[in-house]
């Protein structure tokens, strides 16, 4: 039997840009020492290399006589995974889903399909065995008889179970596991993943059968594998949360039919996730007794607004070096609102161990959160309670100031939705709010001092 011709390529392991020889750092994304040499076949063709096959020749067309149609879309069982997706899961579409390990990724895949009995799906593993998947479902609880498992790690297998199933939907736990066997490198490398990936695209798009990818993530927190799998697929989500923590939140980095904005929030039980259609009244502590060093800020996560409770403790440094703690919050910005505390405010915190907690385990980036840490680190510093009801919300500058933030009706509605009694905003940040219709306070700060005037006295 004639022998494959093959040659040797260097691929990006970051970002799958392919060059002939090794270079020490890769011109497309700039990392170094991320060029891996792999076995790839000879391509001829130009035919061959673009995989299209018998395809028809495509015909160029105006856009005024493109017709326009609506996509068809699957609505899943998670209202929360609906809302991230856009409104569901669209027919032909590839949906890459990605998370650290054991954080429920394949859980939150397999309790929805489970509950899905109007189509036949095909749940391929090439990590857990058979047995592993019906423990789990049995813990989830809910028992399929239009779900199929089947546990392969070849690609070509995988179309043969497809061709004899015909199922409606495929998902794929996970892609660097998948190998195909034109190639003679090792599944999971940017050759492997990138060809697996394609194809199975190919496959929806042709058969209209939307396919879930499930991926992993490296030690920087991104998908693992080359960028252009992300530039492949129609939709990333990204599934994160504090494994020590019940919470889980799903972003969409990458959506072609919605918005990625959006994101879902789940709360991790025996009987698998959980959907949290309200999360402020979980992040919030509703214990009667009134502690300083506590504030509650109004944070928006993509387009969803809800109250997180910022909790500080400040005390003399016992040793020489004062320590800064922070835990769901950028510590470097807590060092800039302590810089703006001491040289606008004129408290001397540069002598005190500072400690911030974001309750719930979650990790806040919205700059809008600065006024609720600046004020829980000086409820905690002069040992004051914040008075119960009183919210906030609004970024601080370094003149100590405070700026407008956005979508702050929709903050000051979900704190008055939550029982808030006051709330503190920037100045002049409300025009276009109806305040007539609100029943909650609504105070206006432009300094640091002037919303420590109104909480303190």
């Amino acid at each position: 039997m004639a022998k494959k011709a093959t040659k040797t390529m260097w691929f990006c392991s970051s970002c799958g840009n392919e060059s002939p020889k090794w270079e020490g750092r890769c011109p497309a994304c700039g990392e170094w020492g991320t060029m891996v040499e792999e076995t790839v076949p000879k391509v001829t063709s130009s035919r061959q290399l673009a995989g299209v096959g018998g395809r028809t020749k495509s015909v160029p067309t105006p856009v005024a006589h493109i017709k326009a149609t609506n996509e068809t879309r699957i609505h899943m069982p998670s209202e929360e995974l609906n809302r991230v997706l856009g409104g569901g899961l669209v027919t032909g579409s590839m949906v890459l889903i990605g998370g650290e390990p054991g954080i429920g990724k394949s859980t939150l895949v397999l309790q929805n399909i489970l509950s899905i009995v109007t189509r036949r799906i095909l749940y391929v593993s090439g990590e857990e065995s058979a047995t592993q998947l019906k423990m789990r479902a049995d813990r989830i609880g809910r028992p399929s008889e239009t779900c199929y498992i089947v546990t392969e790690t070849s690609l070509e297998n995988i179309f043969e179970h497809i061709r004899a199933l015909q199922p409606q939907m495929v998902v794929i736990d996970s892609i660097q596991t998948i190998a195909t066997d034109d190639l003679e490198s090792a599944a999971g490398s940017v050759s492997q993943v990138r060809e697996c990936a394609a194809r199975l695209l190919n496959y929806a798009k042709t058969n209209d059968v939307p396919v879930i990818l499930i991926g992993h993530i490296n030690k920087e927190g991104t998908l693992a594998g080359p960028k252009v799998l992300e530039h492949i697929v129609d939709a990333v989500l990204q599934f994160e949360g504090d494994r020590q923590y019940m919470y889980r939140i799903l972003r969409a980095i990458k959506n072609r039919f919605g918005s990625t904005s959006e994101l879902g929030i789940y709360e991790m039980c025996q009987r698998g996730l959980r959907e949290v259609s309200n999360p402020s009244e979980l992040m919030l502590s509703h214990s009667d007794e009134e502690l300083s060093g506590v504030s509650t800020g109004v944070t928006v996560e993509g387009i969803r607004p809800f109250l997180i409770e910022v909790q500080a403790l400040v005390s003399t440094a016992a040793y020489g070096t004062p320590q800064r703690s922070v835990t769901g919050f950028d510590s470097r910005r807590m060092n800039m609102l302590l810089a703006v505390l001491e040289k606008r405010v004129g408290f001397k915190l540069a002598q005190k161990d500072v400690f911030l907690n974001i309750a719930g385990g979650l990790k806040v980036n919205d700059p809008a959160l600065d006024l609720a840490v600046i004020t829980a680190i000086l409820s905690s510093n002069v040992d004051m309670v914040i008075p119960k009801g009183m919210c906030m919300t609004g970024e601080v500058g370094l003149s100590g100031e405070i700026r407008p933030v956005t979508r702050l009706e929709q903050r000051i509605m979900e704190a008055e939705k939550l029982g808030m009694s006051t709330i503190l905003v920037p100045r002049g940040n409300l025009k276009g709010v109806d305040l007539k219709k609100l029943k909650i306070k609504v105070v206006e700060v432009s300094k640091v001092e002037e919303a420590f005037r109104q909480l303190f006295g």
